[in-house]
């Protein structure tokens, strides 16, 4: 028989064989490689087997399909291993996460304390080198039966409809699990617990505290290494600590994920405003405001309330029903049906800030990263059919200009038809599907596909950038739709008279302006390059006689647009210098009897980099070049150093 591989060759294998037999004839045999397999676009074990015509994908670790797989059955360890040190315990579920993954155990009391025996027994059970045996119950009474002795497990399965229910077996331990499994626990060579936290079951606060224990594998130790190095340097970066200490944000109790920005974080916030702004006149977007509070009617015709409704909010008001606005798309519509538009008008391409909100479990949030209340750069374009490409490819464009201005890079996704809860016929998903591929095929970027991971009304490219140590942040999107112009009638008049169907983009480039914010804190540690920065300038007096010209200058920089503040305090010079680095002040400049007598100032960068003696019209001149051009690197940075370094 002959099977299709990802590169769209063919492969000739005896009748019978599995996706681990592929495996091996292709010699894919290290831990990194082949942890399983996409058949026909669903993910099996490699123990699967496969029929003539079939076309496959191997995940292999670099994959998130092949992380989820490696994390999952990792779980699964953890799990062992806890029951073989505490065989009271009892497991409840365990997933994989963004980053490793976590199992809840009923009954269990563990610190950090025992994470290094719990590695021992995760490292020993590895050793045993079982291979994950998949069994499927006949019927709902076998599973119940199975797992008798453990009622949060017995809940699961009175939980679950008519699907099938199946289990994974590795030595004496067995869990309840839907998989896919590594074939072989030898793949996984390093693990490490990370910690440990209470959870309600199902996240109910009335339900049972359980004791979650977090952790993470690779199939290199080196990997691990890395990643607990990428782990410390994170922690210096969290933009939870350096943005209160820098005054740009707060949370408060009384509005639990709804950030305060401060006046510094405002200067932040507009600058990306007007950035975005800028651009968006360039590529000839028109923008508009649309209310935050609309009808249960119009969720009910775009489609949100029935497939959005547990994120929203919702009140009632004279004995009808509205929601806060989870999206800015159904505003947008309205905008459009509020003009007759003619082909000569499209593409029209719409935008909104618009602030948005979305439930979020309490437990779940995390300060500027995952919020209730957030601000959307959203952009509806409106075209025809044969604008698809050329308008993709243009924000394909947009968005690498704006990320690369922030240094950053990012690679490209495109998420296709879910299986479940969709909108729209399967024509219109292939032909919106087609549109993106072909727009990225053409842009000549590389891009990778996951499968069912499209948004429940249309396929969509995403970005995900790379910040400054190496970690990715899933931030702009690229949505092809063409059932919301279908549910809300949007026509346009055509070349020949005729009244024709748009075609939309949505489209987000910071994704949310919140979020953004919060990683371009850590993607500079703080340290903002000159045209973002809160605070330019600092004037230091050596003595009260020197205030009057350290006023003098700091209203001539703010009137050159730049901001500046004066520390005439009566601390130490030195220690003045200390506390505007610590504040990330990009240039600071002293002013004693010297600097006083030549009107000029001495200058020092954030970088402790001393500069001496300058001339203060042709300091706002370079100034006025590197906000101008929105630079990174300051004129005054010693070898080149960046402004995230």
């Amino acid at each position: 028989m002959f099977v299709k591989l990802k590169d769209q060759s063919t492969i000739e294998l005896p009748d019978g064989s599995t996706a681990k037999d592929l495996a091996d004839k292709l010699n894919l045999k290290s831990p990194q490689q082949a942890l399983g397999a996409l058949i026909n676009g669903i993910t099996y074990d490699l123990s699967h087997p496969l029929q003539n015509g079939d076309s496959v994908v191997l995940w292999n670790f670099e994959d998130p399909q092949g992380k989820e797989i490696f994390w999952h059955t990792s779980a699964h360890v953890l799990a062992q291993a806890i029951l073989r040190l505490w065989p009271e315990a009892k497991p409840t579920i365990g997933p994989p996460i963004e980053n490793g993954f976590y199992y809840d155990f009923a009954n269990l009391a563990i610190s950090d304390a025992d994470f290094e025996k719990v590695e021992k027994e995760m490292q020993a059970i590895v050793a045993e080198n079982y291979v994950s045996k998949r069994e499927v119950f006949s019927s709902k009474a076998e599973a119940l039966n199975a797992f008798a002795h453990n009622p949060y497990k017995c809940e699961l399965i009175q939980g679950f409809g008519e699907e099938l229910l199946t289990g994974y077996r590795q030595g004496e331990f067995f869990d309840l699990c839907r998989g896919p499994h590594l074939h072989n626990l030898g793949k996984i060579k390093a693990i490490k617990i990370l910690k440990t936290s209470g959870a309600y079951w199902k996240g109910d606060p009335n339900r049972e505290m359980l004791t979650r224990v977090y952790a993470i594998s690779f199939p290199d130790r080196k990997l691990l290494k890395d990643y607990l190095q990428l782990v410390e340097e994170a922690k210096k970066r969290d933009h939870k600590v350096i943005g209160p200490k820098l005054d740009l944000f707060s949370l408060k109790e009384e509005a639990p994920g709804m950030p305060f920005i401060h006046p510094k974080g405002m200067i932040i916030w507009n600058e990306l405003l007007t950035y975005i702004r800028e651009r968006m006149r360039e590529a000839c977007y028109v923008e508009i405001k649309t209310p935050v509070l609309l009808t249960r009617e119009l969720w009910e015709r775009s489609g949100h309330w029935s497939n959005y409704r547990q994120n929203m909010f919702t009140s009632q008001i004279e004995e009808r029903d509205f929601a806060i606005k989870p999206m800015n798309c159904p505003g947008g519509m309205l905008y459009y049906k509020s003009h007759v538009h003619s082909y000569r008008e499209l593409p029209l391409r719409v935008a909104e800030i618009g602030n948005v909100h979305r439930y979020e479990p309490s437990g779940s949030l995390s300060g500027l990263f995952r919020v209730r209340s957030f601000h959307q750069d959203d952009a509806h374009i409106f075209m025809k059919p044969s604008d698809i490409q050329s308008e993709i490819l243009a924000v394909l464009n947009f968005a690498h200009d704006l990320y690369t201005t922030f240094g950053l890079t990012y690679h490209l996704e495109l998420s296709t038809k879910p299986e479940k809860n969709t909108i729209g016929s399967d024509e219109d998903w292939e032909v919106a599907t087609a549109g993106l591929k072909g727009a990225l095929d053409q842009s000549g970027r590389s891009y990778r596909i996951n499968v069912g991971d499209g948004a429940f009304y249309g396929p969509k490219i995403d970005f995900h950038i790379r910040d400054a140590i190496g970690r990715t942040w899933q931030c702009g999107t690229i949505q092809l739709d063409m059932a919301l112009p279908e549910k809300f009638e949007l026509e346009y008049t055509a070349q020949d008279g005729s009244r024709q169907r748009p075609v939309m983009i949505h489209r987000a480039i910071f994704g949310s302006v919140e979020r953004f914010f919060g990683i371009l804190i850590e993607h500079f540690a703080g340290k903002f390059p000159f045209w973002l920065s809160p605070l330019q300038i600092r004037l230091i007096t050596v003595a009260d006689r020197h205030v009057p010209f350290a006023e003098e200058l700091a209203k001539k920089f703010k009137k050159a647009g730049f901001h500046c503040d004066i520390d005439h305090s009566h601390e130490s010079v030195s220690k003045k210098v200390r506390n505007a680095q610590l504040t990330q002040i990009n240039y600071i400049l002293t002013v004693g009897d010297q600097e006083m007598e030549h009107k000029t100032a001495n200058l020092r960068t954030r970088d402790n980099v001393v500069h001496g003696e300058i001339e203060i019209d042709s300091f706002i001149e370079k100034l006025h070049k590197e906000k101008n051009e929105r630079s990174l690197v300051s004129p005054y940075t010693s070898e080149e150093k960046t402004c995230q370094q």
